[in-house]
């Protein structure tokens, strides 16, 4: 069975909820930006947590059939960029995620309903 895409981001925020990522968003961007479809955005406490975000996402990804064409930020583990084509997961340290506020930046756009599965 072929996910759509929305499906997609939320099996990449579930994937970050697995390696307990706090406040997750997806968020619908299609309407905005034709860089891609779907924000994943996440908080990781530390930089192995980030790291561990990232390879759970990555893998979960992977087995959906949906490739990596890039990442940027593993080796400084604060602020990781995941380019799925039409997804783009955010993995940020709580100081970045501040700082940068990309849910202020894209505020036009609209929540994806996700629940962290417990």
């Amino acid at each position: 069975m072929t996910r759509s895409i929305a499906e997609l981001a939320v099996e990449a925020a579930n994937a970050a909820s697995d390696k307990k990522a706090k406040d997750i968003l997806v968020l619908d961007i299609r309407d905005l930006t034709p860089m891609a479809d779907y924000f994943v955005i996440c908080s990781a406490t530390s930089g192995t947590q980030v790291e561990a975000v990232a390879r759970s996402v990555r893998e979960r990804m992977s087995e959906l059939g949906a490739h990596c064409k890039g990442v940027e930020g593993v080796a400084e583990a604060r602020w990781v960029l995941m380019d799925f084509g039409d997804i783009v997961v955010h993995i940020f340290r709580p100081e970045e995620r501040e700082f940068y506020h990309l849910e202020r930046l894209w505020g036009d756009a609209e929540q994806v309903p996700f629940e962290a599965q417990a």
